[in-house]
């Protein structure tokens, strides 16, 4: 059966009936209603199917399945929660160090900017070797340059090790969301990201919290000897509960060839430029600018609230400033209960409206949170500090309901990296993760500063403004997403083509 790439894109959407009808009725229970991938090149069809049918998804129980998404979940919590709990202690790392404060929130945004490069290669990595055994190695390297950030003697040590550590943890969220789509079929993924993204969300919220705490009546070191701990224990429970799950290994295909060969393959592979080149994909480039704009509204408003709130508020300890950031990690812990089932929910829907199922309605499901919630709330917030109005409560309430909006929105577009081209769904997830990344990086370096310069209430109406705009881009794809998929998908194969001619 010819692969995908050489049969020309359907001028209609094919229905899963449709496929059925063309399958001998002797056979129609032992094949499989989906077309053979190619796992060289994108399949140029212009939807999937909902994955009711097919066995790969049967391969672990419910029971199972939730086990490993709670180990996942637990270990996405390593990497995010070490980019915030160091900034309620950011005065005492500056003073052991004799430094200003604002030089190690720099190590902070060198920390997520390293975070954004390492997917280009986990992302390839986690296709060829697969997720278990790629996931135990990168555990076991957080766990040691946690080990070296606790003990770094100067300042220069310091940022290395802090840099190592990104670098690594980083694994957990690309092989993480990729496990999740090798294990649940299209319709129940959004509810599996959401407990999974949890992790990654409320580590960055509570980890202030658990550093005020610890800087308080500890020393700051031993926030990262905490951190290597809890990376300790994600190594141990990844190399005994969490099963190999990926559908097909791309390492066999390197069995048979000379050493030559292999090379030139591991090279082909593993450029990180095959990452970058996915946003030729006009939908993944706008989705990717969503997520960003979601992770550049959350790193600016965590960043610098010791420096904001503790003057306002007249606070004088890293713990009374800690406790702010309970609000949004209780808001992202409500929203994991809601957030991906409503994702679901949407996807649902439109397969009931359309008869099929495109990838791109998931995204339909993030757009009023996106682009009206959480901008509404960072509004707010920034001009309530700004006027001295509300008290403590309104800040408050309003980082608790951005945290609950911002699980509406995560599940849908990180599920949405997954569906769309599910063959290579490490790689899209890894540059989703890159993008959004070096976006929070970008907050983190410059928030501060912007803040001392034009004042909090305009810097949330930058964030607000960025929102508004990424959802309009967002809802821009759900409406055209497809139709630029398949027209790409033809101009590659067109050019195949030719070159085979040739």
């Amino acid at each position: 059966m010819p692969s995908p790439e050489h049969i020309a894109a359907p001028s209609q959407p094919t229905t899963d009936k449709q496929y059925a009808s063309v399958i001998p009725e002797d056979h129609s229970e032992q094949l499989q209603l989906e077309p053979t991938i190619s796992y060289q090149d994108i399949p140029n069809v212009s939807y999937a199917v909902t994955g009711d049918q097919d066995e790969k998804y049967n391969i672990f129980s419910p029971r199972r399945k939730n086990i490993i998404t709670a180990v996942l979940s637990f270990c996405s919590f390593l990497a995010p929660i070490s980019s915030t709990t160091v900034l309620s202690a950011v005065p005492e790392v500056a003073a052991t160090f004799q430094c200003d404060g604002s030089i190690i929130n720099l190590s902070n945004a060198m920390y997520m900017l390293f975070m954004g490069l390492s997917p280009a290669f986990y992302g390839p990595l986690g296709n060829i070797y697969g997720r278990k055994w790629v996931s135990v190695a990168s555990a076991i390297l957080f766990f040691a340059f946690s080990i070296g950030t606790a003990l770094a003697p100067n300042l220069a040590s310091f940022f290395i090790f802090r840099i190592l550590t990104a670098f690594q943890g980083t694994a957990f969220l690309v092989l993480g969301s990729a496990v999740i789509g090798d294990i649940y079929k299209p319709t129940e993924r959004g509810t599996a990201l959401g407990w999974f993204m949890s992790g990654t969300l409320i580590g960055p919220a509570f980890g202030p919290f658990f550093g005020g705490i610890i800087v308080t009546f500890r020393s700051w070191r031993d926030i990262f000897w905490l951190q290597t701990a809890l990376a300790g224990v994600g190594a141990l429970l990844v190399f005994f509960i969490v099963p190999e799950t990926i559908h097909y290994q791309r390492s066999t295909e390197l069995t048979s060839l000379p050493r030559s060969e292999k090379a030139k393959k591991m090279w082909q592979w593993l450029n990180p430029f095959r990452v970058v080149k996915l946003f030729r994909y006009p939908n993944l480039s706008l989705v990717a600018l969503a997520s960003s704009s979601l992770v550049w509204n959350m790193y600016s408003l965590l960043t610098p609230i010791r420096y904001i709130l503790n003057p306002r508020f007249n606070l004088s300890s890293p713990l009374q400033s800690g406790l702010f950031y309970i609000a949004p990690g209780c808001g992202y812990l409500v929203g994991t209960f809601f957030g991906g089932r409503w994702a679901d929910h949407i996807v649902k829907k439109y397969i009931a409206k359309r008869g099929e199922r495109v990838a791109e309605d998931r995204l339909r499901s993030c757009l009023v949170f996106m682009g009206a919630v959480v901008p509404a709330c960072m509004l707010v917030y920034g001009w309530s500090i700004e006027k001295r109005v509300g008290g403590i409560a309104l800040p408050v309430i309003m980082m608790f309901l951005q945290g609950v909006a911002q699980l509406f929105c995560f599940p849908s577009l990180n599920t949405y990296c997954l569906d769309v081209m599910q063959e290579r769904s490490s790689e899209v997830i890894a540059g989703n993760y890159m993008i959004r990344y070096l976006f929070a990086a970008l907050g983190s370096a410059v928030c501060l500063p912007a803040i001392r310069k034009i004042g909090v209430g305009w810097f949330s109406t930058i964030s607000a403004i960025f929102l508004v705009v990424s959802t309009g881009l967002a809802y821009i794809t759900a409406l055209h997403g497809r139709e630029w998929r398949v027209a790409i998908n033809e101009k590659k194969a067109a050019k195949k083509e030719g070159e085979n001619r040739v």
